[in-house]
């Protein structure tokens, strides 16, 4: 089991003291954050990709390059990369070079993104969203596994004897993950390749998303990669911690009364009651949190969303030394207690390589290459 945290990136104004920080000053608080993740004992950092203000992560594989430079063993993803607007072909060069850079530390989650306006930007169609992402992410699979590619489709130029440059690491691509919202066709992609399927998890009820894991599993069964259990799910979740619940609850309020994305609606006591957001002492965001098991079976990646909606930096490390220190420990053993034998774990470049040296009938100790650490 795989815990980390995924940002956003959204610049948003400290409801407490009226402080914007500028881009600058937001982008150093994501390598801040990213390092203090791997400090605390965090297995997982990652960055969404948004092409519009109030984001700054326009360019995740800069932003994790220069991470990877500063950590050793933290896996460093995206949350989503835009498998829409973006050329498969620099998708597939892009993270190889990342996956090199990183020594294997990288894998990555496909999204249609849900900011309408990005599409013409981009020269592309929104009416086209699931489309593009069903062609473009099939044409990047052959780019990561296929030396010499010959393709043609619907959005893009025609590729005639194409070698993406450089191959994957040790030949073997980066593990990818479909997120979605509310889309049942991303979860059947993700079942139709065998790769991890992750669930927002984040400001809707939970039925919604059960949905959509239990399509994903049905059909990763369907097209026979596994079990519906051995299935790779990945859930977001939400959590502001303090010692008490009554401080969580007083300290966050205004920021969630001010947030842009839950602001303004529902009061945090509701939010909270209906969705995955977790916000009291490390025992409630525990128990909360193990109830995901529950509602989506044995899972394998939790990622928290912690540096939204103003919040400062100094509170955000306070943030995760509480969830590594008090809160991830237990759940580690919590979920390692029953867990069926035959639930994989998180995805590594390690592992992966060890699966294909099996597949091949090798052992993992004479496998072809190298993990760098």
């Amino acid at each position: 089991m795989q815990f980390g945290i995924f940002t956003v990136g959204d610049v948003t104004t400290d409801p407490t003291t009226g402080k914007t920080p500028t881009e600058h000053e937001r982008i150093l608080a994501t390598v801040a954050i990213a390092r203090k993740a791997e400090e605390v004992g965090l297995d997982v950092f990652a960055t969404g990709e948004h092409h519009n203000p109030p984001f700054v992560p326009s360019s995740p594989t800069t932003t994790l390059a220069y991470i990877a430079a500063q950590t050793e063993s933290i896996i460093l993803s995206t949350s989503t990369t835009l498998i829409t607007t973006n050329d498969p072909v620099k998708i597939a060069e892009d993270y190889a070079t990342l996956q090199h850079l990183a020594g294997g530390r990288v894998d990555l989650m496909m999204g249609r993104g849900n900011t309408g306006p990005v599409y013409p930007w981009f020269g592309k169609d929104i009416r086209q969203g699931i489309p593009l992402a069903l062609e473009n992410y099939a044409l990047l699979r052959r780019l990561w596994r296929e030396d010499v590619v010959d393709w043609e489709g619907q959005f893009r130029t025609p590729l005639q004897r194409f070698t993406a440059t450089p191959r994957p690491l040790d030949d073997v691509p980066p593990f990818v993950w479909h997120g979605s919202i509310r889309s049942p066709e991303i979860a059947h992609q993700a079942a139709f390749y065998g790769d991890g399927f992750f669930a927002n998890n984040i400001f809707w009820p939970k039925g919604h998303f059960q949905q959509l894991v239990n399509i994903y599993r049905e059909r990763f069964e369907h097209y026979g990669h596994g079990t519906a259990r051995q299935a790779y799910v990945g859930l977001g979740g939400q959590a502001f911690i303090r010692k008490n619940s009554q401080d969580a609850v007083k300290e966050f309020r205004p920021y969630f009364n001010n947030a842009p994305v839950y602001g303004h609606g529902p009061s945090l006591e509701e939010f909270t009651e209906t969705t995955p957001l977790s916000v009291g002492s490390p025992q409630e965001v525990i128990d909360k949190t193990l109830a995901f098991r529950e509602e989506f079976g044995d899972y394998q990646r939790q990622l928290f969303l912690m540096d939204h909606a103003g919040l400062p930096l100094t509170t955000v490390l306070e943030q995760l030394d509480l969830l590594g220190e008090e809160v991830v420990p237990v759940l580690r053993r919590e979920f390692a207690t029953n867990r069926p034998a035959d639930v994989p774990d998180g995805p590594t470049h390690a592992g992966l390589l060890a699966a294909r040296a099996a597949e091949a009938g090798v052992s993992a100790g004479e496998a072809p290459g190298t993990v760098r650490s």
